[in-house]
């Protein structure tokens, strides 16, 4: 395993070449280029404030730049013999793990995000979503046949065309193979737009892919401002569709922008997810499950456990144990492959989950653990020490809100009613989990709760044949498997005569 010197001495090389390049720039039909205003802005790390680099600000012209590329690239694209495309997607993968050794310090610097998880981002997440999709591809075009008496019915499915893709601060690069991937596969073209705070990996993922023999035009890479180079490419008239993983106004804002060209929309939204503990649980394990799904990817996850919601009589038992692990949870350097908790993506975030510490008290909770920042060397970093609540309730703000950070409520309940209750109590229905070892009442809680995905006796397992999204304000539509080429593609169906069903005569 790497150690922290490791990391530091390739996250240096890294950078070097950062500096050496002078600019982050936009990658548009293979070339990298700069923004037509010739405008940048700077990105900083959350765990000094130093600078990392200067990132080209793009506008509409260069989204339009690149949206055009990608459409004519679709006309090859979509064309391409499915050995051949499967072979480039094959060739994507090996290079993600080339790659991996700068992929992760680097990623750890730019999101804050512990090297123990973005380390597995390039070496075994991001290659498994190329190699997967990859596989599937032979089969993507696949429909239905249904016959009828008169005639033969079979569907096909076809690419929808150039697709944009906007992904999230708090895990880049994983999130990015996991929506281009499958558009690739399907025959897609694409405009990616990393997030403004975390651009840093994006071009190492599209380097990658066209080493491996990807045609131009076919991944474009366009960095920006939401407001700017976000709200062009939601709005552009050759962008077939909008894949976005990020917080729920946002989606409504990119809903409403997408509106006048009919945009196809997938969202991945946010979340406040209850993870709900029986009596009859294994407590041990749930416990383990909880403190993992609250503090891993430091709590900036949208699928964390966010509501613990325990059941009356373990409830003191269960708290105590889960202050003593809390309290013990190593916050530090993410480069450090001891930490389990690295800093908050910037400054404004760092102190918005601050201040739920103080409405969380201000509102009848009581803090069990954390709500500060910690004092000496990480102090110039944007840090938060874990922090747990308990006596939370439905009714308080943060029984409600997402905080999106290392922060857990904990909520106490007598019956099953009043656990579904407390579940479905928020605006939020992307995952839930459920810790029982009674089967019957596992599978009316999960039968019951409102949510996209449901584990039960387990902590978030991703497996991608599955389907993975939410309800109410956490999304729309599922990623995984099959679903993704859902979206990524247009069913056509094709009705065929055998020659015997009567045809109405007019003007005889």
């Amino acid at each position: 395993m790497a150690t922290r010197a490791d990391n530091e001495k390739q996250l240096k090389s890294s950078l070097k070449k950062i500096k050496k390049e002078g600019v982050v720039k936009n990658f548009i039909n293979g070339k990298l280029v700069t923004a037509v205003s010739r405008k940048t802005f700077e990105n900083t790390s959350p765990v000094d404030g130093k600078k990392i680099a200067d990132v080209v600000s793009s506008d509409h012209r260069d989204i339009d730049k690149a949206a055009k590329a990608a459409m004519k690239a679709f006309q090859t694209w979509r064309n391409v013999d499915h050995k051949e495309r499967k072979a480039i997607l094959y060739r994507i993968a090996e290079n993600i793990e080339k790659y991996a050794k700068e992929i992760g310090p680097l990623e750890s610097y730019d999101t804050g995000q512990p090297i123990r998880f973005t380390k597995k981002s390039g070496a075994l997440r991001g290659p498994a979503n190329f190699r997967y999709f990859a596989d599937k591809i032979i089969d993507a075009a696949n429909g239905l046949t249904t016959p009828d008496t008169h005639h033969l019915n079979y569907s096909m499915r076809q690419p929808i065309g150039p697709v944009g893709i906007i992904t999230p601060w708090n895990a880049p690069f994983m999130l990015s193979t996991w929506k281009i991937a499958p558009a690739l596969a399907a025959g897609c073209t694409i405009v990616h737009k990393p997030a403004e705070d975390s651009p840093m990996t994006a071009m190492i993922l599209a380097r990658a892919a066209h080493e491996a023999g990807l045609p131009d035009g076919v991944w474009n890479v366009v960095h920006g401002l939401g407001h700017s180079a976000g709200k062009a490419l939601t709005e552009h008239e050759d962008i077939k569709a909008i894949a976005f993983v990020g917080e729920t106004t946002t989606g409504s804002h990119i809903m409403k922008q997408g509106a006048d060209t009919l945009k196809r929309v997938h969202f991945e939204l946010g979340g406040k997810n209850p993870v709900i503990v029986f009596d009859d649980a294994d407590l041990d394990r749930a416990l383990d499950a909880v403190v993992f799904m609250k503090y891993s990817l430091n709590g900036e996850r949208c699928t964390s456990s966010s509501r613990l919601i325990l059941h009356e009589k373990v409830y003191d038992k269960f708290v105590k144990k889960l202050k003593a692990r809390v309290s013990n949870i190593k916050v530090g350097n993410p480069l450090d492959p001891k930490t389990e908790v690295g800093p908050m993506i910037h400054r404004a975030h760092q102190e918005k989950v601050l201040s739920y510490a103080k409405i969380a008290q201000e509102g009848g909770a009581k803090l069990l653990a954390g709500g500060t920042a910690p004092r000496g060397k990480l102090s110039a970093g944007c840090y938060v020490n874990p922090t747990l609540v308990e006596g939370v309730t439905s009714k308080m703000r943060i029984g409600q809100e997402e905080v999106f950070g290392p922060f857990l409520s904990v909520m106490k309940f007598k019956t099953e009613a009043q656990a579904i209750k407390i579940a479905n109590s928020v605006k939020y229905g992307l995952t839930a989990y459920i810790w029982t070892k009674d089967g019957e009442k596992a599978q009316r809680m999960a039968r019951d709760v409102e949510a996209g995905m449901v584990w039960i006796n387990s902590q978030n397992v991703r497996h991608l044949p599955t389907p993975f999204g939410g309800v109410k304000q956490s999304g729309i539509g599922r990623d995984g498997g099959d679903y993704s080429f859902e979206f990524y593609m247009e069913t056509k169906n094709v009705c065929v005569a055998y020659g015997t069903h009567q045809i109405p005569k007019l003007g005889i």
